[in-house]
Parts: structure tokens; C-alpha cells; sequence
């Protein structure tokens, strides 16, 4: 009885190779545009850079808090600075002091020709109150 070996398909070799072409395909699209590929790896250093500058702009305001706190500290308080928070408080000035009036609707000073008009612009906005 003789055996006859069954030869594979020619099909099936070519389906196999393709099906490997196309899993390497999409494998070499994942490494440049995937999630974790080339292009987003240059996205997420931009990110860290932008976040970097964040972190610096944020460690300086708390460094200038922090100053601002050693300041008001009761062994070594600043007379200039308890001065000027009291008269900000209690909205006084020394007779010595040059007083600029800002307009709390844009932010700017108030100018005049003479203390008559400053006086007559400033009396609603006074009257309005102060903080």
C-alpha cells in the first residue's frame, strides 16, 4: 500500500506571509503614531516643558509668599511694612505721603488741574467706599 503525502496549498503559505506583512504593518504604525509612539513622545516633552515653566512661575510666587510671611514674624516685624498695612487698613495717610487716587472701574489714576475738580471727581467714589 503505498503512502501518498498530501502537498500543502500554495494559498495557504501566501495567507500566512500577508496576514505576518499586515501585523508588522500595524505594529510599525503604532511605534510612530500611536499612543505611546514617536509623535506623542514629541507632544509630551512640549507638555513637560510647558508644565516645567508652570512649576517655576508657581515655586517663585510661593518663594515670594513665604518672604511675605517671614516678614510677619513677631521677632523681626517690619516697621515699614506694619505702617503701610495700617494706613491701607485704616485708609490714612501721613501728612508727608503723595496720594494717587485710582479709578476702580479700569484700574488707571485719576489726573486734574486743580485740587477743587480732583476733589469734586473723587467725592462720589470716596462716598462710594474704600475696599
Amino acid at each position: 500500500m503505498p503512502t501518498r503525502l498530501k502537498r500543502p496549498a500554495f494559498w495557504r503559505h501566501v495567507a500566512v506571509a500577508l496576514g505576518l506583512v499586515a501585523f508588522q504593518g500595524y505594529l510599525g504604525y503604532s511605534v510612530v503614531t500611536g499612543q505611546f509612539g514617536i509623535e506623542s513622545q514629541d507632544a509630551l516633552e512640549v507638555e513637560i516643558d510647558q508644565l516645567n515653566a508652570k512649576s517655576g512661575a508657581l515655586q517663585a510666587e510661593i518663594d515670594s509668599y513665604r518672604h511675605r510671611i517671614d516678614l510677619f514674624q513677631t521677632t523681626r516685624l517690619d516697621p515699614d511694612l506694619v505702617s503701610e498695612r495700617a494706613r491701607a487698613l485704616l485708609s490714612m495717610a501721613q501728612a508727608d505721603d503723595i496720594v494717587v487716587m485710582v479709578d476702580p472701574s479700569n484700574g488707571k489714576p485719576l489726573a486734574g488741574s486743580s485740587s477743587t475738580s480732583t476733589t469734586d471727581k473723587l467725592s462720589g467714589i470716596i462716598e462710594g467706599g474704600i475696599d
